[in-house]
């Protein structure tokens, strides 16, 4: 599987506050960021894959909405995991 147990702590680890910190919304913009970038070689190389599709188009969104919440409530961590992720906006 491409997202294992120890890449999931990587990631959390990098970008929230502890491996254990799942919740916080920079740890779950970066895990949703994996995904997306996962699904989207995928899509390239199997293009009438439209369940992949529709599963990329709803991460995608949630990501965006977990970025708004972060946008209104603190500026500062939404700049600081915009630039670490390389998101654009």
């Amino acid at each position: 599987m491409y997202l294992d147990q120890a890449k999931k702590q990587e990631i959390f680890g990098q970008y929230g506050k502890s491996n254990t910190d799942t919740g916080s919304a920079e740890s779950q913009i970066a895990l949703f960021s994996y995904r997306i970038s996962h699904l989207t070689e995928h899509l390239k190389q199997n293009r009438k894959d439209y369940t992949t599709a529709r599963a990329l188009t709803q991460l995608v969104g949630k990501r965006r909405a977990l970025l708004n919440y972060l946008y209104d409530r603190d500026i500062n961590r939404y700049r600081a995991i915009i630039k670490a992720l390389g998101l654009r906006k």
